[in-house]
């Protein structure tokens, strides 16, 4: 599915949050405002923080940003009835070759290739899935045995065939349903981001539910602040051209036969996750930091020890908890 709460951590306070109002404006030395706003999308709160020449160039790259989000929402949202992405999938197991936009053709073909690294622990072709799970969670009655082994059975990212000479995909097993939930807000961003540049704006911090995306610093500083919830107390980062996003699960869960299973699934078995896990990824750019909290969730500490290694320029902290015992790593001791 592509809309997504924002994960609020451990507790009530946010896992990932930005200072605001924490850089004195000085109009002799800087000439650019720092801008911020704020609207609904994907389910969530989109914002929209960046420095500007004046009020006049901010709500031209505001509206130019809002018109390229709402175009990826008609694409991506499997809430949709109309959407590409739905449409695409009523083609499933047709034989059918169909042309796609440029934006549904690369959006999938990074969740393929994300897949492929990760040996399949994030999948789009999770929505059958994903559609009994929010069902089950929602209604809190556990899937049947035979419901489950039907649903899973349509689910692998190998039954995505590309033409990238023509940009057309076809899907080959009747009943396969496309979700890109999983990554379609870190793109989103990405997206936004490159409106951005385009209109000449240098210094932008973009926040889909907790999925942020970051260029340059904010005049006269070193980064932008970001915090973390990863250690006891929480921890200041100062980031600039990445993606960082958090994921876990918080109030979304379903218990059956005295377990609770998380909203998070994992494609290779069909199932709610058992551990309690938070994940927050820091990344190039945002459609990675998006996709690979799922990935490493999925994964839990034991196999994102060596799994990381695939994903270079990425970092990585879980908080995991089995038996009622916290544990956490990072793979970048520094931080």
């Amino acid at each position: 599915m592509f809309f997504k709460a924002p994960f609020r951590g451990w507790g009530a306070v946010p896992v990932l949050a930005f200072f605001f109002g924490l850089w004195a404006e000085n109009a002799a030395a800087q000439p650019l405002r720092r801008y911020v706003f704020d609207r609904g999308l994907f389910g969530t709160e989109f914002r929209q923080i960046f420095y500007a020449p004046d009020d006049s160039t901010a709500q031209h790259v505001r509206r130019a940003v809002d018109t390229r989000m709402d175009s990826l929402n008609v694409v991506m949202s499997d809430y949709l009835d109309g959407s590409e992405i739905n449409r695409l999938s009523a083609t499933a197991g047709s034989g059918r070759w169909v042309a796609v936009s440029a934006d549904l053709f690369d959006v999938l073909n990074r969740a393929v290739s994300i897949a492929r690294a990760s040996d399949g622990l994030f999948d789009p072709t999770i929505g059958p899935l994903s559609q009994l799970w929010r069902r089950a969670v929602r209604r809190q009655i556990f899937p049947t045995k035979p419901e489950l082994r039907k649903a899973h059975r349509l689910v692998d990212y190998r039954y995505i065939e590309f033409d990238a000479g023509q940009r057309k995909i076809r899907l080959k097993k009747p009943g396969m349903r496309l979700d890109v939930g999983g990554i379609g807000q870190g793109y989103a961003n990405d997206e936004a981001m490159n409106v951005l540049q385009q209109l000449g704006i240098k210094s932008a911090l973009l926040d889909i539910g907790g999925d942020i995306r970051l260029s340059d610093p904010p005049p006269g500083e070193r980064g932008w602040r970001i915090l973390t919830g990863f250690r006891a107390d929480t921890t200041t980062l100062f980031l600039s051209h990445v993606g960082i996003t958090a994921s876990g699960a918080t109030h979304r869960f379903l218990d059956h036969n005295g377990k609770r299973y998380s909203h998070l699934m994992n494609p290779r078995t069909g199932l709610g996750l058992l551990h309690h896990v938070q994940t927050t990824i820091l990344a190039p750019d945002g459609t990675q930091a998006d996709a690979l909290t799922k990935v490493f969730s999925v994964a839990g500490i034991r196999k994102s020890r060596r799994l990381v290694k695939r994903f270079p320029g990425v970092t990585v902290w879980i908080t995991e908890e089995r038996n009622g015992k916290p544990l956490k790593w990072s793979s970048k001791k520094d931080l």
